[in-house]
């Protein structure tokens, strides 16, 4: 039996038609969409590798199946850049070397935004530690996350500041 859905990825309508009602939205990230950005960490939500954003909020796609996504809005690591200009997350953990390997940092900046977005992060180090517990890193960068998740906010304001201007 086909499935059809529709998503907005990116920024771009999609009209998909799915096999497999199983499929992870990791899988058809990955496997389908040519978007390997998001990493297949444990596939069982427990490392964050698999982190995007699903109307604006923070998810582990390897958890979600794709088919129950019908209409939403999905932003994935290669949507944040704009016309080669990095994000201004992407920029900060660049800056504070919130990375080392560099394979949990796809997931790690989607969540880092997710948890400015909605509002979440402020300037408290603990508080951001918090909400970024559900991203693993094997490399320990996370005194370097934590400073980049501030710096982000503090950029990610001055930029709303200068919108409302």
């Amino acid at each position: 039996m086909l499935h059809p859905i529709h998503l907005t990825l990116n920024g771009i309508c999609r009209d998909l038609t799915l096999d497999d009602p199983r499929i992870t939205l990791l899988d058809l990230l990955r496997e389908r969409m040519a978007l390997p950005g998001t990493k297949k960490g444990c596939d069982r939500g427990q490392c964050g590798a698999c982190t995007v954003l699903v109307d604006g909020r923070r998810i582990n796609s390897c958890l979600v199946l794709a088919v129950t996504l019908d209409g939403a809005e999905i932003t994935t690591i290669e949507g944040l850049a704009e016309g080669g200009r990095l994000h201004p997350v992407q920029a900060a953990f660049i800056e504070h070397d919130g990375f080392q390997c560099g394979y949990c940092t796809p997931g790690q900046i989607m969540s880092a935004l997710g948890l400015i977005t909605e509002g979440h992060a402020g300037d408290d180090p603990e508080r951001i530690r918090e909400g970024m517990s559900g991203n693993l890193c094997r490399c320990g960068a996370y005194h370097g996350i934590t400073e980049a998740v501030q710096d982000a906010t503090r950029r990610m304001a001055d930029t709303s500041a200068g919108d409302a201007a």
